[in-house]
């Protein structure tokens, strides 16, 4: 039976682990897990594909393919027309995966070989081919049969995970299936949820396998998902006898030469995410411009770095970078951001400006840093491919040189903080257009300057943000959306979380009566 979706996340090395635990118990043996998982799967897919009539599926030599052996005896038991084809000869199965081909002979099944030839013409695809230990790229036989599910325009259910994406860093390797729907057991992979994972999970369900909760317990997971219910406890409360100045003041540098929007689409995002007051330091030149477009922004035009310390003055936290530019009116206006004590956001530009210095940064806290993957190379000195190809590794890395919070944009957003990882789910590709980044940074320092810690302020920035972006997506679509599309959206998701702690903490009050 499958569940919500958990919130914690683990590696597929903690996976087996916890899959070697449960078979040890007295009371579950691996076949058991299999029989579980098999219905799980069969279940699910007639589910999501009630009129199904007819399943091809195809199994591998490992655990993988027992659990697709299992869903096949299965779905002959509620006659359904089975074509089970096999990557790996049965005679080589060994442990649970050899009871589960038994059990399906038994049954009246056969097994048939695949090969390039084989036309795949049922009614649903299943792929119980490759399982999470996969560590290497897929090729030979095992491509191609993967080539030819993709190929296929009936409907693929993958089992566990889609063949061929790695369970940890969620990169397809060399190739993987693209599934319109996977069911993942036991415990949820992270690399379903980053990189390329969603586009090949498609809709993602789980399956606990009743293991029982003690066995979980004796892995910490990797990572978790973000949960607005956790979220909306963060929030602080507002008084009813509040004043501009009970909700924080926040100070934002940038807007060089041609980029004066970003530091204004910062300042205003923050306004709207609840600071008390906005002071923008920017080019003279911009000044008008900016007080035309939100005169509620206290705007004024600096010269140099050195203008800078009589600003820092009352302010509770401090932006830097969103257009900060990289030539000398940047740097310097940055070197003065980190002599002052309050909480920073860095992002954008004063991360590349930064990307050649980072000694000493770990000691600058509380600091937040938002890079993409491009501005994480430059800060980490490596390649971008290699940020992309272990995402969780770079933000963690990314973290340790800030020495509090760092933020790793991107498909599967993550925030790393000294004792965990979190990792939105949502967001859409139409984000994926400029200015979106110095939204983020404004809403960010926008929290902050409110009082949460840098850990909070982070994890409620990227989830307000990104469910911003599937909000503007649901009404208008994902082509042509503008970062500004985003700021009237933040305002609505943080006054949605505020009202859902509102509806918790009054029913615990009544409860209590």
């Amino acid at each position: 039976m499958t569940t919500q979706l958990p919130h914690a996340l683990y590696t597929s090395q903690q996976s087996q682990k916890i899959d070697a635990r449960a078979c040890s118990d007295a009371a579950l043996t691996a076949f058991m897990l299999m029989q579980r998982a098999g219905q799980a799967a069969l279940d699910t897919a007639l589910e999501l594909w009630p009129e199904t009539r007819s399943l091809q599926i195809l199994c591998g030599g490992g655990n993988n393919g027992g659990d697709g052996y299992v869903m096949a005896t299965l779905a002959l038991q509620k006659g359904l027309s089975v074509e089970l084809l096999s990557l790996s000869p049965p005679e080589n199965l060994t442990g649970a995966a050899c009871s589960a081909y038994d059990a399906f002979v038994q049954q009246g099944g056969v097994t048939c070989p695949w090969s390039e030839t084989s036309v795949l013409e049922a009614d649903l695809l299943v792929d119980a081919l490759l399982g999470t230990g996969l560590s290497r790229t897929v090729t030979g036989k095992m491509a191609k049969a993967i080539e030819a599910l993709n190929a296929a325009p009936q409907p693929v259910l993958a089992m566990d995970i889609p063949s061929g994406l790695c369970a940890n860093t969620g990169a397809a390797l060399g190739i993987a299936v693209c599934a319109q729907a996977t069911i993942s057991f036991i415990v949820l992979k992270q690399g379903l949820l980053i990189g390329q994972g969603p586009e090949h999970c498609g809709n993602l369900h789980y399956a606990s396998l009743e293991i029982p909760s003690a066995i979980l317990a004796t892995e910490t997971p990797s990572a978790w998902r973000m949960d607005p219910c956790t979220l909306a406890s963060f929030l602080h409360p507002r008084q009813r006898s509040a004043h501009k100045g009970c909700h924080g003041h926040l100070l934002i540098l940038g807007g060089d030469h041609g980029m004066g929007g970003a530091a204004l689409m910062a300042a205003e995002c923050a306004l709207r995410a609840g600071v008390g007051r906005v002071t923008l330091l920017t080019r003279p030149e911009h000044v008008a411009a900016c007080l035309a477009r939100c005169p509620e922004v206290m705007v004024h035009g600096v010269h140099e770095g050195e203008q800078l310390a009589p600003y820092f003055s009352g302010k509770t936290a401090l932006v830097a970078g969103p257009g900060l530019g990289l030539q000398s009116w940047g740097q310097h206006l940055l070197q003065a951001a980190l002599t002052s004590s309050l909480p920073l956001v860095l992002d954008a530009d004063a991360l590349n400006l930064l990307s050649d210095q980072t000694t000493g940064l770990s000691a600058r806290a509380p600091c937040l840093i938002t890079p993409h993957p491009g501005e994480a190379s430059r800060l980490l000195g490596t390649s971008i491919a290699n940020v992309l190809a272990n995402r969780f590794q770079a933000a963690t890395r990314l973290q340790a040189l800030c020495g509090d919070t760092a933020i790793l944009k991107g498909a599967g957003t993550l925030v790393a903080s000294a004792d965990s990882v979190h990792l939105c789910s949502a967001g859409n590709p139409g984000m994926a257009v400029a200015g979106t980044g110095d939204i983020l940074s404004g809403l960010a320092g926008a929290l902050l300057a409110q009082g949460y810690n840098c850990s909070e302020s982070a994890q409620l920035a990227v989830w307000l943000h990104a469910k911003a972006g599937d909000d503007c997506t649901a009404s208008k679509g994902e082509l042509g959306m503008m970062a500004t599309d985003l700021i009237p959206a933040i305002r609505h998701q943080i006054n949605a979380l505020a009202i859902r702690k509102k509806q918790k903490t009054d029913a615990l009050t009544k409860s209590a009566f």
